[in-house]
């Protein structure tokens, strides 16, 4: 009975807060949680009049069907190798500019370089790819325009698939680097004063006061966003990914991840079970990396992991 008491003045006590918390739950709870029980379609050979529960049990056909096809590795390589290139250069160029910032003495300098750094982050991907498409396009972009004006010829980006693991990793690092900016800028600007102040009397310069203050004072949020990271590290940025390549057959060996894979495949054949197979998939490869992710920062320093 005191549980049971204590907890319902808890609840009395905090109901403001539970409040607030109730949309992020039910969020989650419609998106996240309810829609798990579409995984029973991965094991079926769905039809519509059956749905989703009706349909017959093919056990693992479709996760047969999709290692065989050829596009399992492919999809797989190329997703883990882009998230990899974003999680290195974002954070990078974004740790880099958060002390860059931290370090520059003019107020106004520093509040207008920040809105100028974020506004990449609030265009779509839409209007990116739009953007891209202006600048890369064989016959009128921006790009081969300026290149026919001093003589040289045209580059048929659109058609080539060397050319967009690069641009991808940049066009990602242009969008992302001003919300990153800001969590780290935030990080910095918590750590005592009084320690920047004690290592200038001593004598440090500023390549020192970084290296020995911020840096290690940036770590825990540092590893902490990268583990974050790297929960998704087998789940592309769709939005990204369709919208800069679109259905570019000639591109698909080098920009094809496991989000467009399934997307153009429930698309053109309809193949719901195998897109299902191919999710899961996704899925399961996502939470080991995050657990063997996690255990390796809980060796180094539990202090630092995430549970």
């Amino acid at each position: 009975m005191r549980r049971s008491r204590g907890f319902w003045s808890d609840v009395k006590k905090y109901r403001t807060l539970l409040l607030m918390l109730v949309p992020g739950v039910l969020f989650f709870l419609l998106f996240a949680y309810i829609p798990m029980g579409g995984i029973v379609l991965a094991f079926k050979q769905f039809n519509y009049s059956g749905g989703i529960f009706g349909s017959p049990w093919n056990g693992f056909d479709n996760f047969r069907f999709f290692f065989n096809s050829g596009d399992a590795w492919r999809v797989t390589r190329n997703t883990a190798l882009y998230n990899i290139a974003f999680i290195v250069v974002n954070n990078g160029l974004q740790i880099f500019a958060a002390i860059l910032l931290f370090e520059v003495a003019g107020k106004w300098f520093r509040k207008i370089t920040q809105t100028v750094m974020f506004l990449p982050y609030f265009i779509s991907w839409v209007v990116v790819g739009a953007i891209a498409y202006n600048l890369f396009n064989y016959d009128v972009g921006t790009i081969n325009m300026l290149l026919h004006k001093i003589g040289m010829d045209s580059i048929d980006i659109y058609n080539t698939a060397a050319y967009w693991p690069v641009i991808l990793v940049l066009v990602s690092a242009w969008k992302a680097l001003g919300y990153g900016t800001i969590m780290y800028l935030a990080a910095i600007t918590s750590i005592d004063t009084e320690m920047y102040e004690a290592a200038e009397i001593d004598g440090a310069n500023i390549f020192q006061r970084i290296r020995k203050i911020t840096i290690p004072n940036l770590m825990p949020t540092v590893i902490i966003l990268i583990l974050l990271a790297i929960g998704n590290i087998f789940r592309g940025d769709f939005g990204m990914f369709y919208n800069m390549v679109g259905n570019n057959g000639l591109l698909f060996s080098s920009t094809d991840v496991i989000d467009t894979f399934v997307f153009r495949l429930l698309i053109t054949s309809n193949e719901i079970g195998m897109s299902a197979a191919a999710g899961f998939y996704q899925s399961v490869l996502g939470f080991a990396t995050i657990m063997l992710a996690n255990y390796a920062v809980r060796k180094y320093d539990k202090d630092h992991a995430l549970f």
